[in-house]
């Protein structure tokens, strides 16, 4: 492969212009922050996949990936975009694929060259979801504040449909980034990309995004334990002009406000109301699918087993949650745990310990891969729920997860 001799400037060149820090960048790339410092000096070379990766990650191939011109690095003539396509799937990053922003910002043929940029650009944002759900949200917050500003400056420098379809993706993008900073432990930075994903979306004529945040503002309220607050602004995203699935989640939100407010009657009248609604967004094809949980079979089955714990039904709650959390992907890591954890916390609630402490000691070990602030309130209330079993042995055995699992960051 060959390296320009300018790499280590290059390259610290491209990570200032992301808004990236070199610790940000060495969590992503996998290297030491040291290792990198040495590099962006000069006083080291990158290896081959180091300078792979990161020609992947700010799309600048044409700066930093020379293999095209290198036999032994691609045997079969593929050529340099598919290995670095090949990359960007693997490592979830993306690169931006030739679209004119490596070399200096757009084509001068701006609808013709922006309009295939939308579907790789909505590609790259299912990338970085399904990028979410194994690796920490602060690793994956660089990139996607990246992206979410590559999106945002195409689509200011575009005109007509081109315009619009991209400011609706940066929106995809903003509103992720929300979920993420607030699964970081962030809130005002959550509801600060939520703010930033409502008026890139309306600015782009999706005003639907607006009453989906209500949605994201109300999962902010309801981790913390504000049940009045989450009913209110789950009950205004349910217009019902609203597409089918936004409706949905809103009833599912509200329903689990009044879980929180211990009010039953209403729980399940809103569970029922988002059962009916989403089973009739499974057919709307419009791309607010996109938006809420997709990795769950069924997604009122889920909530209505989280809402029994709450309503203090823990028993029923463990035969809910015992049934949908085996239907969650393998590689869901992320949903697995949050839901898994409250499946442990329900069991450890009925009494069934040892059940309990099985169900969570491989997600705590998630915990770690995937550690999530919201995930930490089920875990902190899993540690005071077996505080009452410390001299069993199954407790005594989980505890440092538990302690570890509670430091995660």
């Amino acid at each position: 492969m060959g390296v320009p001799s300018n790499f280590g400037a290059e390259l610290r060149r491209l990570r200032l212009a992301a808004g990236m820090t070199l610790q940000e960048l060495a969590r992503v790339v996998n290297y030491s922050k040291g290792h990198l410092s040495k590099i962006e000096r000069g006083s080291k070379r990158p290896t081959a996949s180091l300078a792979r990766q990161c020609a992947v990650l700010f799309g600048a191939e044409d700066q930093l990936f020379h293999a095209a011109d290198s036999p032994a690095a691609n045997p079969k003539g593929g050529g340099r975009l598919s290995m670095a396509r090949r990359d960007a799937i693997a490592t979830g990053v993306g690169s931006l694929l030739g679209m004119g922003l490596a070399g200096g910002g757009p084509s001068s043929h701006g609808e013709e060259v922006a309009l295939p940029t939308i579907a790789v650009f909505r590609d790259q944002f299912q990338h970085m979801r399904r990028l979410g759900q194994s690796i920490s949200p602060a690793v994956l917050l660089p990139a996607l504040r990246a992206q979410t500003a590559t999106v945002t400056g195409l689509a200011t420098a575009s005109t007509g449909s081109a315009r619009t379809g991209l400011l609706v993706i940066a929106a995809r993008f903003a509103e992720y980034t929300g979920w993420m900073s607030q699964e970081a432990g962030d809130e005002a930075a959550a509801l600060r990309w939520t703010a930033e994903a409502v008026g890139l979306a309306q600015a782009g004529g999706d005003a639907r995004l607006a009453d989906y945040a209500l949605v994201r503002q109300a999962l902010v309220t309801m981790y913390n334990g504000a049940a009045q607050e989450t009913i209110a602004l789950a009950q205004q995203a349910q217009r019902s002009a609203l597409p089918p699935r936004i409706r949905g989640l809103a009833a599912q939100r509200e329903a689990q406000g009044h879980a929180l407010a211990g009010d039953e009657n209403a729980c399940r009248r809103g569970l029922e109301q988002a059962r009916g609604l989403l089973a009739k967004a499974e057919t709307d094809d419009s791309e607010t699918s996109v938006l809420g949980p997709t990795h769950l079979a069924d997604p009122a089955a889920m909530v209505t087993g989280w809402c029994l714990y709450e309503l203090g039904r823990p028993r029923e709650a463990a035969e809910v949650l015992d049934t949908e959390c085996r239907r969650i992907p393998s590689h869901a890591l992320r949903t697995r745990t949050r839901y898994g954890l409250r499946r442990a916390l329900a069991h450890a609630a009925s009494g069934e310990i040892e059940q309990s402490c099985a169900v969570a000691r491989d997600l705590l070990t998630y915990m770690e891969i995937v550690p999530s602030a919201t995930v930490r309130t089920d875990v902190r209330r899993l540690d005071r729920e077996l505080s009452r079993f410390r001299t069993q042995p199954a407790v005594r055995e989980l505890q440092p997860a538990l302690v570890r699992a509670l430091h995660a960051s």
